[in-house]
């Protein structure tokens, strides 16, 4: 196929020839232009070049939400490079096995104390520090300020010189050309690279676009950390392909996002349950004007049917929506006008995606309505495959093009997806599947439990048997007896817990979600066949 200006920071440069004024960032409360943000991206992008930076080449991003992550973004778009960003929150030695992974040229990191302690042991060239905060004292000579002439100014300040602003334009790019390796969080033994490529990030805008009904100019507030797909591409990059606005805050506070939903009249959010019930629960919920939002995704966890009631009330439907890094990330989405009657559904498939369920234990294609089963994935969306790791690759990915996504969903008469709960999740107990995401959102209904988690443990006579782990409000504790008289009014008998642990937080990976692993070694001692 022919190559083409395919990438984001083409689109931007666009804005920038047709509407330079503008906003395309908000910032703490700055605003930046199509017009600046292009030209910072050029700036960025030549000095990157003058670095060594050729097409293909990865550019690593460690840091927070703000403008120089999209900028690092948009640079390595604009020169045909892939973004790799990092998640902050990893310890070095996590940092230092991805790096070793992806082999970066570059490494653009907004700490360098988070770096100098495994600098000496990675495979990177160039060291950036980008200059979004205070300037750390004592830097290591190893650091470069991202600078571009002999001034010392950053980039983002030079940015605006027609020297930088007439620099080389966008290297064209097939659609299947890298764009981005975003790792998983790797639950299941080390992260993997999940390789998304220009087309894979161009599908998902056009698929979302296409069930969210996105307009021009629509304002997008990014609360999900860029380094997870969500972040990055769930309306993040998509909405500066359509000329948006970003409302952009480092770190997430439900008291700031209820006001920059009000005052910026944001029409797009995509968050997970907790995010969504933090809002909810700030005390000026209940009368804020949030007529503006028309589309927020849920996603990333389970979702509890009662939080999905609570946005309802308040005028707001939330979209019900699947999919992971893998599929770019959207490849299920809930319509409107079916949130009411299926809370807890995650849609049809989205326009040019297709989804079908395997039996994983014979691969056999499921039609049957109503029968669990793998869901598989194929579409222009799904991943080209999983950095330098072929034998992970060909474990989820095969000939044509079907992805196994290690989820378990079912599909009802009308063809509705609902999702059951991970694969590697699966109790098995006397010979039934216990699906512990099943539990989860029984356990969610219960009056004063602000989360719930269950795992499997042990058992001398099933093999292994439910046990639910308690996040109450206040110095309420649920009795064994309790949970499960309110959850067998609901579920068969032999899916109830077994025991009731309490605890006043559920451990999170990186990624924010539940670390069943080490929940399991919290209150359990570790223990499972």
């Amino acid at each position: 196929m022919k190559d083409q200006n395919l990438g984001p920071a083409a689109a931007v440069h666009y804005w920038a020839r047709t509407t330079r004024d503008a906003t395309a960032i908000v910032y703490e409360g700055a605003r930046i232009s199509y017009g600046t943000l292009s030209a910072r991206v050029r700036s960025l992008a030549v000095a990157l070049s003058d670095g060594g930076v050729r097409p293909g080449d990865r550019i690593a991003f460690l840091g927070r939400n703000g403008p120089v992550l999209l900028e690092a973004a948009l640079a390595a778009a604009h020169l045909g490079a892939v973004f790799v960003p990092l998640n902050i929150r990893l310890a070095g030695a996590e940092v230092a096995y991805l790096l070793g992974d992806c082999r970066p040229h570059t490494l653009i990191a907004e700490d360098p104390a988070l770096i100098d302690g495994i600098a000496d042991t990675v495979p990177v060239q160039r060291f950036l520090l980008a200059d979004s905060g205070p300037a750390a004292s004592g830097v290591h000579p190893r650091w470069e300020t991202l600078a571009t002439g002999e001034t010392g100014e950053t980039a983002a300040e030079t940015a605006g010189t027609p020297e930088t602003a007439d620099a080389a334009p966008p290297v064209a790019v097939r659609p299947t050309d890298p764009a981005v390796i975003m790792y998983t969080s790797g639950t299941t033994g080390r992260p993997k690279g999940a390789v998304l490529t220009h087309g894979n990030l161009w599908w998902n805008h056009i698929n979302t676009a296409a069930v969210i009904r996105t307009r021009l100019g629509d304002t997008t507030l990014v609360l999900a950390p860029m380094f997870h797909i969500a972040g990055l591409s769930g309306f993040t990059l998509g909405s500066l392909c359509y000329g948006g606005t970003l409302v952009i805050r480092r770190t997430f506070s439900p008291e700031q996002c209820l006001a920059d939903l009000v005052e910026h009249r944001v029409a797009n959010l995509i968050a997970v349950p907790t995010m969504f019930a933090a809002i909810a629960a700030t005390p000026g919920f209940p009368h804020a004007d949030l007529s503006a939002l028309r589309a927020a995704i849920v996603g990333g966890a389970p979702v509890p049917p009662a939080l999905v009631r609570d946005y309802l009330a308040h005028g707001i439907t939330l979209h019900q929506a699947w999919g992971m890094t893998e599929t770019a990330p959207l490849a299920s989405h809930l319509p409107t006008e079916l949130v009411a009657a299926h809370p807890d559904a995650a849609g049809f498939p989205l326009p040019h995606t297709e989804i079908r369920l395997v039996d994983p234990a014979t691969g056999g294609v499921v039609t049957e309505p109503e029968v669990a089963a793998e869901i598989c994935v194929r579409g222009p969306n799904v991943f080209a495959g999983y950095w330098n790791n072929p034998e992970a690759t060909g474990r989820v990915l095969d000939d044509a093009g079907w992805f196994r996504s290690g989820d378990i969903g079912r599909v009802d008469k009308n063809g509705l997806l609902f999702i059951v709960d991970r694969l590697k999740d699966v109790i098995i107990s006397g010979g039934e599947n216990i699906y512990p995401a099943e539990l989860e959102r029984q356990l969610a209904e219960y009056p004063g439990v602000r989360e719930a988690a269950v795992v499997g443990v042990e058992h001398p006579r099933w093999g292994e048997s439910p046990v639910a782990v308690l996040c109450q409000d206040g110095d309420a504790r649920a009795t064994l007896e309790e949970i499960r008289a309110f959850t067998g009014q609901r579920l068969a008998r032999y899916k109830l817990p077994t025991a009731v642990h309490h605890v006043d937080a559920l451990p999170r990976n990186g990624s924010g979600k539940v670390d069943k692993a080490a929940l399991r070694t919290q209150v359990l001692g570790g223990r499972r066949p």
